[in-house]
């Protein structure tokens, strides 16, 4: 069908796929320098969700330094960026209380005065406006399906996704659009964490060949508006501990800013071993404990949503240049794991790129790889940033939750006081995270407690308060490589933990009336985008494509 179908062609100088905060910066500074050489140099944004920053999940406290070298009076111009950090603890987590860490103890790249709360996806509408300001083109609703390639094998641009397709494939009568082919000078690809188009890319150029595995976590996150008397405007609380056993690695935030907001969310790595657990529901427990119901005491959950977290670090940053294109934000991994912060590195990355496109386009230069990039990534505080933390995850992985972090923290220490220098030097990851999960055979199942209603809710409301939203009839975008392997393979295996690493109740392990017959189930409507099942599936069996342009979750104040 493809095939035979006239597709338009629009052609740009740069394109970006996604308008995150690495596309959007990237689309900003490309402007900025074209207008200080008094060139002209044509930009467009692709975003796949309804509108700029519906997918858009952070936690978020914002390190505002890439966003004081970029848009300098970001004050005066508006940002929404109006709490600033006033009272940083971090606390470890029993199952009945808390200890509390003193600041003091804590590496200085920990301290999170200077930064900001709020919403990442209220910032990144705020950046669009900006960007459109200075003459970027922006497409919400548009999902990049396909990477094109010129004759030379350099990326030459995008194909975006059809519309109007049925679930069987075929052209509904009256609706159906044919994606259009986007053409430039060079793509940069900001699909944020494991982005269907950047996973094939790096598996076609080899763009991860030796480095190690990326790892990821999953990050879980409510909104909630809370009585005036429980606002603690700035604050700002990380924990780790329980409910995870020493083994799991992860922690939680809570952040209370804005006009009563209390964003609070929990990430768990996704190396875990145990097929059992369930993040979705370590997350709704956790909220049950004495050192977080308090902040949410009296209070409304007003929207829910989950995210993939690049964890790799240094050690897992890609390639970042290729013929025709190159990789900025999440896309790369730029995240720092223990400032649980990628948005600062994740603009800068983008700005960087945009310098050595600029400067490519200006020379008459076209779909060659932009070298001056990597170079520059190499030789800014960004590589620092991740240089300095570059061990605290293996050093988790490895040795647990407590010695970890201890450790973690000492090497931080030492990293900041000789700028680099580290005893383990540079450890490896090892295996992937879904090679990490265990058969269920050799662990227990989990009891998770049911819901209560007040601070615990089950995964279809909290769907309903994503605002996610399909077209139905539509092919299922979440693709199984082989059909059988579900119930043939990984059920017998790892109990098919697709039931449960998925936060959306995508997948589900039904039976006929007497408890026999399981077959497999794809809920794709529920699916809020996190990407968790295409990185945990321990057959790496599921791969995540991007659905009819517009469709997914729906964040505001996210």
């Amino acid at each position: 069908m493809a095939e035979e179908v006239q597709r338009d062609v629009m052609e740009y100088d740069v394109l970006i796929v996604g308008a995150g905060p690495a596309g959007l910066a990237a689309a900003i500074r490309l402007k900025q320098v074209a207008a200080e050489q008094s060139a002209e140099i044509s930009v467009a944004v692709l975003e796949k969700g309804s509108e700029v920053g519906a997918h858009i999940l952070s936690g978020a406290v914002i390190d505002p330094r890439a966003l004081n070298e970029l848009i300098p009076d970001w004050r005066e111009q508006g940002a929404p960026l109006d709490t600033p950090v006033t009272e940083d603890k971090f606390l470890m987590l029993g199952p009945a209380g808390a200890l509390t860490l003193p600041n003091f103890l804590m590496p200085p790249l920990m301290n999170n005065h200077g930064n900001y709360i709020g919403s990442l996806g209220v910032l990144c509408k705020w950046l669009a406006q900006q960007a459109e300001g200075l003459g970027v083109e922006i497409y919400p609703g548009f999902a990049a399906a396909e990477t094109l390639f010129d004759e030379t094998g350099a990326v030459k641009g995008v194909l975006t996704g059809d519309m109007g397709v049925d679930r069987s494939g075929e052209e509904k009568a009256g609706v159906y659009t044919p994606g259009i082919e986007i053409h430039a000078k060079y793509t940069l690809f900001a699909e944020g964490a494991r982005g269907s188009l950047t996973k094939k890319l790096s598996d076609k150029l080899g763009l991860a060949d030796g480095r190690d595995p990326q790892k990821y976590g999953i990050g879980l996150k409510e909104l909630w508006e809370i009585p005036a008397e429980n606002h603690k405007k700035g604050l700002v609380q990380h924990t780790f501990g329980w409910p995870l056993d020493d083994g799991v690695g992860g922690g939680s935030f809570l952040y209370h800013w804005g006009d009563r907001f209390v964003s609070v969310g929990f990430v768990v790595h996704l190396n875990y071993k145990n097929p059992y657990l369930s993040p979705f529901d370590e997350f709704q427990r956790f909220k049950h404990h004495p050192a977080v119901a308090p902040h949410l005491a009296g209070g409304k959950r007003l929207t829910y949503g989950a995210r993939a977290i690049t964890e790799g670090g240094l050690q897992s940053i890609p390639q970042l240049t290729f013929p025709g294109g190159a990789l900025i934000g999440c896309a790369a991994g730029f995240v720092n794991v223990p400032r649980i912060k990628g948005t600062h590195n994740a603009m800068k990355s983008g700005m960087l790129a945009a310098e050595a496109v600029a400067e490519a386009i200006t020379a008459g230069r076209q779909r060659d790889a932009l070298s001056a990039y990597e170079s520059a990534f190499r030789a800014s505080w960004s590589y620092k940033d991740l240089k300095l933390v570059r061990n605290a995850k293996p050093l988790w992985s490895r040795f647990g939750t407590l010695a970890g972090i201890g450790l973690g923290g000492a090497d931080m220490w030492l990293t900041t006081l000789t700028g680099g220098f580290s005893l383990f030097g540079t450890m490896k990851h090892g295996k992937s995270d879904s090679a990490a999960t265990e058969p269920a055979a050799k662990h227990k199942p989990i009891d998770y407690p049911k819901p209560d209603g007040v601070l615990s809710f089950d995964k279809l409301s909290s769907v309903f308060i994503s605002n996610t939203n399909h077209e139905e009839d539509q092919p299922i975008h979440l693709r199984l490589r082989n059909p059988s392997i579900p119930i043939a393979h990984n059920l017998p295996l790892y109990a098919e933990p697709a039931q449960r690493y998925c936060p959306a109740g995508v997948y589900e392990v039904l039976y006929d009336d007497n408890g026999a017959n399981p077959r497999f189930q794809i809920n794709a409507q529920n699916c809020v985008h996190c990407k968790t099942c295409d990185i945990k599936d321990p057959s790496q069996n599921i791969d995540w494509t991007t659905p009819e342009g517009g469709g997914g979750p729906n964040y505001p104040n996210m």
